[in-house]
């Protein structure tokens, strides 16, 4: 396997920069747990969230939004047909969507709908290794949401995963990768305290999916959103004791990064 490469501190600025000033308008159709915070997290980079479910709403706000993330957390019938609604209006608009698959494998519903969703051209996909692994058929998913591989395990998936359906995978945890099936970026650092603070890999997909929305190479705006999340984890950690200061200081390391890149 050809070593994957490393983001430089000037593309991720670059990135940076271009969120900050085009402040994407980003469709979250998230989980039920991690709303507040995924708001708060796309606050803190400039960009903007909204939130709407309704499947009739949720098709015409596509429409114009920048981004759509889809995540299938808290995932019911209702909402599986509203998510379909906005990526299909989405896809009709060319506003890039970012799929979510938590805990995708076990449990029919969302793996059946996530399956379905692929065919459906997504720009990025987000996961741990054992969503990742499971979405390319090849494992039956984590513990719930808590992954039971290696990033690195799942890297061969996801390569795959984006030959296949030509879109750009990150595979999320003590390393990130990111590959379009072609080039692969290695994405280090992050602290192990955001696994313990709800929400960090939800609102990573948001960012994600805000990131998709920038113009030029999408690759490495998708390895700037990881890098991003990572870094505002390894600022705050050297700043806090525990989880529960971490969440609101970590929002403070996003609003103050663009000093520290």
């Amino acid at each position: 396997m050809t070593q994957p490469n490393l983001l430089s501190t000037a593309q991720l600025a670059q990135s940076l920069l271009l969120l900050r000033q085009q402040a994407p308008l980003v469709h979250c159709m998230t989980n039920d747990v991690v709303q507040t915070f995924t708001a708060n997290v796309l606050l803190a980079l400039h960009a903007s969230p909204a939130m709407v479910i309704d499947a009739e709403e949720a098709a015409q706000f596509a429409g114009f939004a920048d981004a759509l993330l889809i995540n299938v957390g808290t995932l019911t019938r209702d909402r599986r047909d509203a998510m379909l609604a906005a990526v299909q209006a989405a896809q009709k608009a060319g506003t890039p969507w970012t799929l979510d698959p938590v805990a995708v494998g076990a449990l029919t519903l969302r793996t059946e709908f996530c399956q379905q969703l692929l065919g459906l051209h997504p720009a990025a996909i987000r996961g741990n290794a054992s969503e990742i692994l499971a979405l390319a058929n090849q494992a039956t998913g984590g513990r719930g949401v808590d992954s039971l591989h290696q990033a690195d395990a799942a890297l061969s998936a996801a390569q795959q995963l984006a030959r296949d359906y030509d879109t750009v995978v990150a595979v999320t945890g003590e390393v990130d990768y990111v590959t379009d099936g072609t080039q692969t970026l290695a994405i280090p650092g992050g602290s192990p305290l955001m696994t313990r603070v709800v929400g960090t890999g939800c609102a990573l997909s948001a960012v994600v999916a805000a990131f998709t929305s920038l113009p030029g190479e999408r690759l490495l705006h998708v390895a700037a959103a990881c890098r991003v999340m990572s870094l505002a984890g390894e600022i705050t950690a050297r700043q806090v004791e525990g989880p529960g200061s971490f969440a609101s200081a970590f929002l403070d390391a996003l609003w103050t990064l663009e000093m520290t890149v």
